[in-house]
Order: C-alpha cells, then structure tokens, then sequence
C-alpha cells in the first residue's frame, strides 16, 4: 500500500487509518518490506511495524510528520494509526538492476 513516509534517522514513519486493512495486517503480523521512493532507484527495508494510535504518537514524531507533509492526522475526526519500522536490513539500488554489495544494513547495524 502506498504511504506518505518520514525518514527521522532511526525510523520510517508512515500514517494511515486505523480501520485500514494495513493496520490489520500488521497487528497480526507486524514484518514488513518497504520499497521506497520509486522504481529505478530502490532502498528496499526490512523491519517490524509498531502501531501508535495518533492520541498516543510521540509529539516530535507527528509534529515532524505533520510538517513535512501539511497535513496532520491528529486533527482528523476519523482516528488514525502511526506506524514506525526500524530497519533491520537495509538494501539498496542506484538505477542498476544487479549490484554487489546493496546490502547497506544487517541486523540492524549499517555497514560499512
């Protein structure tokens, strides 16, 4: 499912409604891969999605997501989930289909 992402150094935050089919899925089943932002130049991500209902999101998070974007979902009627995936792999491509060493996170730990 296509979402607006923030990237805060540690961590992918994404928002999306709270009856959505994608917070479903992750409270059942919270791994994740996140291919970000588009076709010829991937960062795939691996992690585990934790869910933050927008009443309880951290301030700093949802006021950088806020921000970013113009739009805060805190304000909406409707509730709204926050997910945050901390990566555990990260891999990566620069508009070249097979190359050696895109693996740029293992377990957590960037290499070098």
């Amino acid at each position: 499912m296509p979402l607006w992402f923030r990237w805060d150094g540690q961590a992918v935050w994404m928002c999306t409604g709270a009856g959505s089919a994608t917070v479903r899925n992750l409270r059942e089943e919270p791994r994740v891969r996140l291919a970000l932002p588009d076709t010829s130049d991937v960062v795939l991500l691996e992690g585990e999605a934790e869910c933050h209902p927008a009443p309880e999101v951290p301030k700093e998070a949802a006021d950088a997501f806020a921000g970013k974007f113009g739009w805060d979902p805190r304000t909406e009627q409707a509730p709204y989930v926050y997910l945050r995936v901390v990566p555990r792999t990260v891999r990566a491509w620069c508009g070249t289909r097979e190359l050696r060493g895109r693996v740029v996170m293992r377990e957590g730990v960037w290499l070098d």
